[in-house]
């Protein structure tokens, strides 16, 4: 993939017009008039029909080379195609880990096999992954998960359990790390599985939040076969397959789509507060927090061609900037505005409460910022 530099701004600003003509008219006006509204089945059908749109109009897989069924472009593109669908309320749809997450995984680390039967139907939309990663006593120490693949003839036997697993409800296949060598040391007995979720021994349980909504699910796996064919990387080698799927999640896309809901979140609170002289300092501040953000972002972008170093630590410190921002707009929100929007600010401030955690936790972050940028022992 070439850098922003080498593209040119005058080809992202012609690839943002023209993005932004093709969302004004593709959004479907159910959706946009009634997000958050809409049943469960009639927004699950829009969702994936949006999927389906992508492709047609051209832009799934923007950063995915054309070869393997994507546009070819960069993070950059796919970035501000985030930022234009987040302003105009476009559905979310339900393949996004596995555009964000699998095929960069795949395209690096995986066979030629598998990109090929995998990569064609995730960029058309028609098959959803999910990520079986965290689990109950390993949320964020994910070294010490207990999940194990038990080595049999032509593959592994899956054993134990996932949760808050994105779109586990509505996916074909699973992204599962878990231990293949139990008596390897720490970091190298993990190894990396594509998991088929449409055979015996997968149960999927609901996850509801705080907030009332269910966007994860707990999945239990009980001698469930995955082929050899179907491992990423040697055994053992998970580890590093695993930093890479991370990396990839902490970076642009996820903040793009955050950046727009948290400078949605800050518009409301200066259009509805902020003329009280009391909150002019912590709205201001709030401000130059969002443009910070923005600014991390474009430099996030910039460096993805360095996607094991400076990449990395980049997207560590945005998951930081985005979540803990996120989190102050909403508590300010709920505390100060009016009584016709409390129930907005009331589901914000439940939603965020957990950006925290997931895709790694803070704590484990400013970790990762200490010793690889700071230097700082153990």
């Amino acid at each position: 993939m070439t850098s922003v530099a080498t593209r040119g701004a005058r080809d992202l600003e012609t690839f943002a017009s023209e993005a932004e003509k093709w969302l004004a008219t593709a959004v479907p006006a159910r959706w946009r008039e009634n997000r958050g509204r809409l049943a469960g089945k009639e927004s699950d059908a829009l969702r994936r029909e949006w999927d389906r749109m992508l492709w047609k109009g051209g832009y799934s897989g923007l950063s995915i080379p054309a070869k393997f069924g994507g546009r070819g472009l960069g993070l950059a593109e796919e970035v501000v195609f985030h930022v234009l669908a987040g302003k105009v309320q476009a559905p979310d749809g339900f393949t996004r880990v596995g555009k964000t997450l699998v095929a960069p995984m795949l395209i690096k680390s995986g066979t030629p096999g598998q990109r090929e039967t995998y990569l064609p139907p995730m960029m058309r939309g028609e098959e959803v992954w999910c990520q079986g990663f965290s689990e109950p006593e390993a949320g964020s120490d994910l070294a010490g998960i207990q999940t194990r693949a038990r080595p049999v003839e032509g593959g592994y036997l899956l054993t134990g359990r996932k949760v808050w697993t994105s779109f586990a409800q509505h996916a074909q296949r699973c992204l599962v790390l878990a231990q293949t060598q139990p008596d390897a040391g720490r970091y190298r007995n993990l190894t990396m599985l594509l998991v088929d979720m449409a055979q015996p021994g997968i149960t999927i349980s609901d996850i509801r939040q705080i907030s009332g909504a269910v966007h994860f699910a707990e999945v239990r796996f009980d001698d469930v076969f995955v082929s050899a064919d179907d491992r990423v990387g040697a055994d053992g080698e998970g580890w590093q397959v695993a930093m890479r799927v991370l990396g990839d999640e902490r970076g642009g896309v996820e903040t793009a789509s955050r950046y727009v809901e948290i400078r949605s979140d800050l518009d409301l609170l200066l259009e509805t507060v902020g003329d009280r002289p009391e909150l002019a300092g912590h709205l201001r501040n709030l401000d130059v927090r969002a443009e910070l953000l923005r600014w991390q972002l474009a430099k996030v972008v910039d460096r993805e061609a360095d996607a094991d170093s400076a990449f990395q630590r980049s997207a560590s410190v945005l998951k930081v900037m985005w979540s803990e921002l996120w989190q102050d707009v909403t508590r300010l929100g709920l505390s100060t505005a009016p009584h016709t929007h409390r129930e907005h600010w009331r589901y914000q401030y439940l939603e965020a409460r957990a950006v925290s955690i997931y895709s790694g936790t803070n704590e484990i972050q400013r970790n990762i910022l200490s010793e690889r940028i700071l230097g700082l022992p153990r």
